[in-house]
């Protein structure tokens, strides 16, 4: 713990009480802060050191770290120095590098394996433990009810490679798969306390999915896990005492699978159902609720603290860093996006149940090509059935192949799981969404490489945070996107979280704080 330097008393020193030294002492936020009565004791006046006779001392504001913003159990448990984490965006776009950058700097970041083989995940577990030595990190796990076995094997890689801590992003309902990785290990340490191997983050908007992950996980599914051998019975019985997840992210309006829920609203109402159940179930250990959605600059984080998250999760302004696995041009792009610049489209792996992601809309056409195959896919029984110009438009203007071609390339992705193409085979309209989802999954690559002749089909998950950073970082060192670099991105929103938080305790105190204070311009950080 940072401890602060001793005070040098100077007992004729003035309070400060105009505007622009208010501000200047409301930046000092690793200094104590003394309060003064002038006078009259009409006004509240600062001080760094003791002060003249005269004025009446009111109280003193220790000391404000960024460290200590969130919850401390937070960073305890994860042995983190900051209540920071980078969210997993899929296709390795929240890469290698990027992990390892938030390690070494004290954060914790999440490896977005989402659409990635099992071989590219194996292979990037192995890089980032060379790369981070003994500091924590995390790897995702989407939620994919189209391909449980997927789950499954990403679950059995995690446990035998011993992953600490995943992300669990974009579940409906508990998989067996999830509470399989939540149970795996779970044993009594020395003083009787349960100890996990594997902690669950659990992404989510809904509180009906929240209290699934706050909740111990159904007795059916640990039986059943049991009986198939996947964990013992001891390891479920300690299950059935702990929720599946002791960290739930609240995702408001994110990039990607998002709800597009107001954080102000979502975040109260999840905060109090993690206390309801952990009275109901008498859990040892609080829940740990944190932010992710919509933080992209310092006053976005500040409030998030002070709605009081556990920790804060950045996604789309990672997206822009120079460590993350997205081309230079799609990071230009993302780099010229203003709040109004996202649009939401068919998500390509939930595209059947009409599930959308928020995308950028400016510079690509891909949003509103990826809602034309969707209006397809509803109007439509199956390929056979939509007219011959309209499928003749389709190729040219959004696959720009033949469908026979794409419908080829489809059945050699799913050369080992010919369950779907069986599935096909019966039902046209399931062939139809498989040629369709071709086009979305491939759209995301398309912006990863930096296909220029498919720039206007980039997808780039991305939510109004990004425009509120590049308003933010305007004139800035942050503003080229070559500058930005993701550390760089997380010292200065909670350094500036600091700033603004110290700010508002002063408010409270009396103290007249002029609107300047409750800014934070970016500025290169160590």
């Amino acid at each position: 713990m940072p401890v602060p330097a001793p005070t040098v008393v100077q007992p004729h020193q003035e309070p400060a009480f105009e505007p622009a030294a208010i501000a200047a002492l409301v930046a000092r936020v690793r200094e104590p802060l003394h309060l003064f009565a002038d006078e009259a004791g009409a006004r509240v006046g600062l001080a760094l050191h003791a002060v003249d006779v005269r004025y009446t001392h009111l109280g003193t504001l220790p000391p404000l770290y960024p460290e200590w913003l969130g919850d401390r159990a937070f960073t305890e448990t994860h042995d983190l120095r900051f209540p920071y984490v980078a969210g997993e965006m899929a296709n390795g776009i929240a890469s290698v590098a990027l992990i390892v950058a938030m390690a070494r700097a004290g954060m914790l970041g999440f490896f977005g394996a989402a659409g990635l083989s099992l071989a590219r995940v194996e292979q990037a577990i192995d890089e980032i433990e060379a790369g981070v030595a003994d500091r924590p990190w995390g790897i995702n796990l989407i939620h994919s009810p189209h391909e449980p076995a997927l789950e499954e094997a990403l679950v059995d890689l995690y446990v035998r490679r011993g992953v600490r801590r995943v992300s669990a992003s974009a579940f409906m309902a508990l998989s067996a798969a999830v509470v399989r990785l939540a149970a795996t290990g779970l044993a009594r340490d020395e003083h009787g306390r349960v100890a996990r191997r594997h902690h669950v983050f659990a992404k989510v908007s809904r509180p009906e999915v929240a209290a699934a992950f706050m909740s111990p996980p159904p007795a059916v599914l640990l039986d059943a896990l049991v009986a198939d051998g996947h964990i013992t019975r001891s390891e479920a019985i300690l299950a059935a005492t702990l929720p599946v997840a002791t960290e739930v992210t609240v995702e408001a309006d994110s990039g990607g699978h998002t709800d597009n829920r107001p954080l102000v609203a979502l975040f109260p109402a999840i905060r109090a159902l993690a206390d309801a159940l952990s009275t109901q179930h008498g859990y040892d250990e609080p829940i740990r609720v944190g932010v992710g959605g919509g933080l992209g600059t310092p006053a976005s984080v500040a409030a998030a603290f002070a709605l009081g998250a556990a920790y804060v999760v950045t996604g789309s302004v990672n997206q822009a860093a120079v460590e993350a696995g997205l081309s230079a041009d799609a990071k230009q792009l993302l780099a010229g996006a203003s709040m109004a610049d996202v649009v939401m489209a068919p998500a390509a792996d939930m595209f059947e149940q009409g599930v959308k992601v928020q995308v950028l809309r400016r510079g690509t056409l891909f949003g509103m090509r990826a809602q034309r195959l969707y209006e397809l896919y509803r109007t439509y029984d199956g390929l056979d059935a939509i007219p011959l110009d309209v499928t003749q438009g389709l190729e040219r203007d959004i696959l720009m192949s033949s469908v026979p071609f794409v419908w080829a390339e489809v059945q050699r992705y799913f050369g080992d799981d010919p369950s779907e193409l069986d599935r096909a085979a019966r039902e046209p309209k399931h062939k139809m969404a498989l040629v369709f989802r071709w086009y979305l999954g491939l759209s995301s690559r398309w912006a990863i490489d930096g296909d220029p002749q498919r720039r206007a089909d980039y997808q780039i998950w991305c939510g109004p945070a990004m425009g509120a950073f590049n308003e933010w970082a305007k004139g800035s060192f942050l503003e080229p996107p070559a500058a930005r670099t993701s550390v760089q991105i997380a010292l200065n929103f909670l350094e500036g979280a600091a700033t603004i938080a110290r700010a508002q305790q002063l408010r409270a105190a009396g103290v007249a704080v002029p609107p300047a204070a409750f800014s934070f311009a970016p500025r290169p950080l160590a």
